[in-house]
């Protein structure tokens, strides 16, 4: 996919972050501490997220003992903890865009490196779980291998040094605030992904902020671009969603003037962790009437500023009467673009209909169309849930 904006500085390596930019660390850390903090009667406050994210693993634990006041010291916080997360790294799973973004770097000759604040055996740990990605690096430099931590510059220095190349000539893509720091103070571009929702104004700092790494273009720094785009959409590897039709906001039909078959956020919260905020498309079956075209928004929906993550799709088909209660399954296979806000409501319903008419000439296609026949979408409802 093209884009128009010229080139902003020429680079010639990469330094990826690990935990919140590669993989999805976060759930897994979250659910540890949650775990931890009920034994001593506290409950996890996912306001305070901020506080950890980014920092070095004492500086983490550091900041839980103190925040939730613990009657333990940093030490033994760490001796219960770590454990529990090296039992976990098996179960990380890459981000979105993760595997494209290392396969593609390694494809097409540009030297990588990996830098970050976790000890370099928890790397290595992590990685082992990814097929290909520990071959693929040129170098990994952990936290434990410099004299500070994220946000002072010594590891993406010290992955510069390794890979032989001036800091000037490097890209840094992260997810943390402490990152960023560290890789403008390497003298060295810098691209921020935000882990954490509706962060982004945060990151002025960064030489540019995306929402995922599906929407990193590295021909805006002289990089080789992807090759993979096909019509304005991403081809991704299909992820399903099953649940009833519930009502939404009720703005559908009555704002927007498009209906929505929301489904029950509660049923399907572990894979909404899982998949950024953005417009995909697919196909979608109703129990009772059929499979239809179907684009679908997933994430916080900033025109509404919504408090909870959403999946609200938009089935292409004219309905004379509403659906709510039918049984409803999703085959999602393509992504269109990221989240995004709009100045007016009129605006956001010109983009969403122009959304719908690239899914709906995109699913023409053969790599899309032949989902329509997916097993998911043919079987018995009788067991319908979000895998």
């Amino acid at each position: 996919m093209s884009t128009l904006n010229p080139l902003r500085r020429v680079v010639s390596h990469v330094i990826l972050d690990l935990d919140g930019t590669l993989l999805n660390t976060d759930g897994i850390v979250i659910e540890v501490l949650k775990v931890v903090l009920a034994q001593y009667g506290k409950k996890w406050d996912g306001k305070k997220s901020h506080r950890i994210v980014g920092k070095t693993p004492f500086e983490a634990a550091s900041a839980v003992v103190e925040d939730y006041e613990l009657p333990c010291t940093i030490a033994e916080f760490m001796s219960a903890t770590t454990p529990m997360f090296s039992n976990q790294w098996c179960n990380i799973k890459a981000l979105p865009g993760a595997n494209r973004l290392v396969r593609h770097l390694r494809l097409k000759g540009v030297p990588f490196g990996l830098a970050s604040n976790s000890p370099r055996a928890n790397i290595d740990a992590k990685l082992s779980y990814h097929h290909g990605w520990t071959e693929s690096f040129w170098a990994i430099v952990g936290g434990n291998e410099v004299e500070n931590g994220k946000p002072s510059p010594d590891v993406f220095l010290e992955a510069a040094r390794r890979l032989k190349v001036d800091p000037s000539n490097c890209l840094v893509i992260e997810d943390s605030l402490p990152g960023v720091m560290a890789g403008k103070a390497a003298g060295m571009v810098v691209v921020a992904v935000p882990s954490l929702p509706k962060q982004a104004g945060l990151f002025n700092s960064a030489d540019e902020v995306i929402n995922s790494l599906l929407d990193f273009h590295p021909e805006k720094w002289g990089l080789p671009p992807f090759d993979d785009w096909i019509e304005d959409t991403l081809p991704i590897e299909p992820w399903y969603i099953g649940g009833p039709v519930v009502k939404g906001f009720g703005r559908g039909s009555k704002v927007l003037g498009i209906p929505t078959a929301n489904l029950p956020a509660e049923n399907i919260s572990g894979l909404l962790s899982e998949h950024t905020s953005g417009v995909y498309f697919g196909w979608a079956k109703l129990s009772t009437r059929g499979i239809y075209k179907m684009v679908m928004s997933i994430g916080w929906n900033p025109y509404f500023n919504n408090t909870e993550k959403t999946v609200e799709p938009w089935l292409l088909h004219e309905f004379d009467d509403d659906f709510y209660g039918e049984e409803l399954r999703l085959v999602v296979v393509g992504y269109i673009r990221p989240e995004a806000n709009f100045p007016s409501l009129d605006s956001l319903i010109q983009r969403i209909r122009q959304d719908g008419r690239i899914a709906e000439k995109a699913l023409e296609l053969p790599i899309y169309a032949g989902y329509k026949d997916d097993p998911y979408l043919k079987n018995s409802f009788q067991l319908n849930n979000c895998c």
